[in-house]
């Protein structure tokens, strides 16, 4: 079974023709990561799938239904969470609101899914009162995170999850994702190649707007041709 199928899809930014004839499936209960140098076209399939770039031709399901000509308020509702390369938190309010406001109903089912996602990530607890523009990229990252999982989300996109953080952050949120996957699916975008190729089950590789290569991450993992020509990674 495919959760999500992006087929086809064509978005232009402007002038600009940055996705050209993306596809791609995401199975569940899995972490799929795109892959690709910067300015691949990576943040666009995410923001095309949330009908934030609205795509030109393709289409795009979830669960067997078109969610391409959706607005992306209807598609999160659908049960797509996304955390975006900014994380998209509210720097002015506290973690606790943050995790408020992300929340669909406050009912048993999702104040535990907040509980199990606090012990994932302690400093959220620790911190729960204290506005999340003063936390650590760490942990404003472990906040966006945490907002859309609490959304009783089947599908979450991140994008970017390690950027600008220490090795030892990387370390804890690689755990926590692998955590995270077995509750929900994940859709990542991840330039750190030993990041993605520790937690990552498929991959596809995106050059140049388009589709390039896809298959499972152990055979990436083991082909350094395929990673030097596509990545410029030994």
């Amino acid at each position: 079974m495919t959760l999500l199928n992006v087929e086809g899809i064509e978005t232009f930014i402007g002038q600009y023709h940055i996705l050209q004839g993306v596809s791609l499936e995401v199975t569940p209960g899995e972490i799929t990561v795109l892959l690709g140098r910067n300015g691949a076209g990576k943040t666009t399939t995410l923001r095309s799938i949330m009908g934030l770039n609205p795509i030109s031709q393709g289409g795009i399901t979830f669960k067997g239904e078109r969610i391409d000509k959706l607005p992306t308020y209807a598609i999160a509702r659908k049960g797509i969470g996304y955390v975006p390369e900014d994380q998209g938190i509210f720097a002015d309010l506290t973690v606790q609101e943050n995790m408020k406001v992300a929340m669909q109903a406050q009912h048993d089912a999702a104040m535990q899914r907040q509980e199990w996602i606090l012990e994932l990530f302690p400093d959220l607890r620790t911190f729960w009162q204290r506005k999340s523009g003063h936390l650590s990229g760490g942990q404003k990252q472990m906040l966006a995170i945490a907002r859309a999982y609490v959304g009783e989300n089947e599908l979450l996109l991140i994008d970017e999850p390690s950027k600008g953080l220490a090795p030892i952050v990387v370390e804890k949120l690689m755990q926590s994702i692998e955590q995270i996957k077995k509750k929900t699916t994940v859709l990542l975008v991840e330039q750190n190649f030993f990041m993605a190729s520790r937690i990552g089950d498929r991959y596809y590789i995106v050059d140049e707007g388009r589709i390039v290569l896809g298959g499972r991450m152990s055979e990436l993992r083991e082909d350094p041709e395929t990673r030097k020509r596509f990545l410029g990674i030994a």
